[in-house]
């Protein structure tokens, strides 16, 4: 996705070799024209999957996950990182370690928006270690759902999130990968 790449290069702001900051367009500002093009590029690539379910993390990949859902016309779930009382015991658990936060956390869905039957598609705003995106495989297992593929917004090819996912056989769509951060220059690949 050329806009993609253009809207990170005039907006991102490399942080560390590690660390791309794109919150005035994906997540913390959203540029909601951007997002629904980036969601109708997941609904074309994810097509013919007979997706029944888009998956995510709150919050970051909430807005890319709405409009993947809306041009799918399929319901987005959201696993929580707080089980609230409402959803009582009948819930699916995962844990998370975020990256840029440096903690784990638990994740939940509840147990009656996911089951046998539905064919589940993982969409995040970024594919880094590839912890997030495990989180919710776990959850997706529980609840004896299918995992169609994994969609990540902008992909850091050199972490290890994007290897593990293709070495364990799960489609993984990215519509940006970045080769390197490295003195302070976002270098892409795709």
């Amino acid at each position: 996705m050329e806009l993609l790449k253009e809207k990170i290069s005039q907006e991102g702001k490399v942080i560390s070799e590690d660390i791309l900051k794109v919150d005035s367009f994906l997540n913390h500002q959203i540029d909601p024209v951007l997002m629904l093009k980036v969601g109708e590029e997941f609904a074309r690539r994810f097509a013919q999957d007979k997706v029944t379910k888009v998956l995510t993390v709150e919050a970051s990949g909430i807005a890319v996950a709405l409009m993947t859902g809306l041009a799918l016309r399929v319901p987005v779930v959201f696993a929580k990182k707080k089980q609230p009382s409402t959803i009582g015991s009948d819930a699916y658990c995962g844990k998370v370690r975020s990256f840029t936060r440096e903690e784990v956390v638990d994740i939940v869905v509840a147990g009656s928006y996911l089951g046998p039957g539905d064919r589940v598609l993982i969409i995040d705003d970024f594919l880094a270690s590839g912890e997030a995106v495990r989180g919710l495989i776990k959850i997706i297992q529980q609840a004896g759902a299918e995992l169609v593929g994994v969609g990540t917004v902008i992909e850091k090819v050199f972490q290890s999130g994007g290897e593990y996912l293709r070495k364990q056989g799960i489609r993984l769509e990215s519509l940006v990968r970045i080769g390197s951060l490295s003195g302070g220059k976002i270098e892409f690949l795709n």
